[in-house]
C-alpha cells in the first residue's frame, strides 16, 4: 500500500504540499536598509524558515553578491530591491505576496 502524506492527507506520489506551501506565503517585504559605516543592505522577509538558506543561495547567485540567511529573513549585500521581485517570482512564489518598499 502507498504511503499517505501526513500533512496533506494525500498518497505521496500526487502530495501538493510544496506548491500549498508557496501559494500559502504571507507577504514577503523587501525593503533597503543602512547598516556599519553606511553601507546598505537589501532585506527580504516573511519567507518560509524551511526555504529560507534555499532562497538565499539562490538569490545571492543570481545577484551575484554576498549575504546570509537569519531568523527567517534574507539579507543582501547592496541594494537590489528592484531585481529581488523578479527572482523570487523565478523561484516559485506568487507576484502579488511581494511587497518592495
Amino acid at each position: 500500500m502507498a504511503e499517505i502524506c501526513p500533512k496533506c492527507g494525500m498518497i505521496e506520489d500526487l502530495c501538493a504540499c510544496e506548491i500549498l506551501d508557496k501559494e500559502e506565503v504571507t507577504k514577503i517585504r523587501v525593503y533597503v536598509t543602512k547598516k556599519k559605516f553606511r553601507k546598505l543592505v537589501t532585506v527580504i522577509e516573511g519567507i518560509d524558515k524551511n526555504r529560507v538558506s534555499e532562497a538565499a543561495k539562490s538569490l545571492k547567485q543570481a545577484l551575484a553578491c554576498g549575504g546570509s540567511a537569519k531568523e527567517g529573513s534574507v539579507v543582501l549585500q547592496g541594494n537590489h530591491k528592484r531585481k529581488v521581485k523578479g527572482i523570487l517570482v523565478k523561484l516559485g512564489y506568487p507576484e502579488e505576496s511581494i511587497e518592495v518598499e
